[in-house]
């Protein structure tokens, strides 16, 4: 009997980056420091760093073949240091990429990190769009890979816009605004079956997801990977 690998989904928010790995046959274990009652798996509350911390420190880190990180993106996401920024809008926000990094080179794993087109300071290993899987979002988002790696997959033209409002012109188009509220933007529903999530209905949890499909493209990938090098 095969035993499924299993995978630390730590900043794991609502479960999006985990239904995917579930999706490619893992088995997934969360941590996120706020209360997720929608999260459909197993679940940590509390700091993520300071969980992985202790994972690495008791040895129980061997557990996992995969630790997948989504930490904090605001501090370097297109928003804050575009619109917001120019605007004078919202506040400081601290960059957890780099400790989440040193931590994940310290369990000796191979892993993901995952941001939105930014500033973030992360190898753009993988850059994935809802267009290469049919989605009625486009959500980029990027990945570095630690340990392992795979081949980047072509990024398709997309077929239009995103409906709504920018900078003062409404435009219609195949996808939606699955983020703030307002101006167009997606309702929930609308935002539930673009993303292809249904386990939640908490309009700030999905505006945060990536969509499962995402993360089961990543999890096949890395078991390809794995089982060449074992072959």
């Amino acid at each position: 009997m095969t035993t499924a690998i299993r995978v630390l989904d730590l900043f794991s928010c609502a479960g999006g980056a985990a239904m995917g790995y579930h999706l490619a046959g893992f088995t997934v274990d969360g941590c996120d420091i706020a209360d997720r009652p929608h999260y459909p798996f197993a679940y940590h509350r509390g700091d993520a760093l300071e969980y992985l911390a202790h994972l690495i420190t008791t040895g129980d880190i061997e557990r996992y073949a995969l630790v997948h990180a989504s930490p904090p993106c605001q501090a370097g996401c297109g928003l804050t240091v575009g619109t917001n920024a120019s605007q004078g809008w919202g506040g400081t926000h601290t960059d957890l990429v780099a400790p989440t990094r040193q931590l994940l080179d310290a369990t000796g794993l191979p892993y993901v990190i995952e941001q939105p087109n930014g500033r973030a300071r992360i190898r753009k290993d993988l850059t994935l769009c809802g267009e290469m899987f049919g989605l009625g979002v486009l959500r980029h988002r990027n990945f570095e890979l630690g340990r392992w790696a795979t081949p980047k997959p072509a990024h398709p033209r997309h077929r239009g816009y995103v409906r709504g409002h920018r900078h003062g012109v409404r435009r219609d188009g195949p996808y939606v605004a699955a983020y703030g509220n307002g101006g167009g933007k997606a309702t929930v529903p609308e935002m539930q079956h673009a993303m292809g999530i249904t386990w939640t209905d908490v309009r700030e949890e999905l505006t945060e997801a990536i969509p499962p499909a995402y993360t089961r493209f990543i999890g096949r990938a890395f078991t390809t990977a794995r089982q060449e090098v074992f072959a």
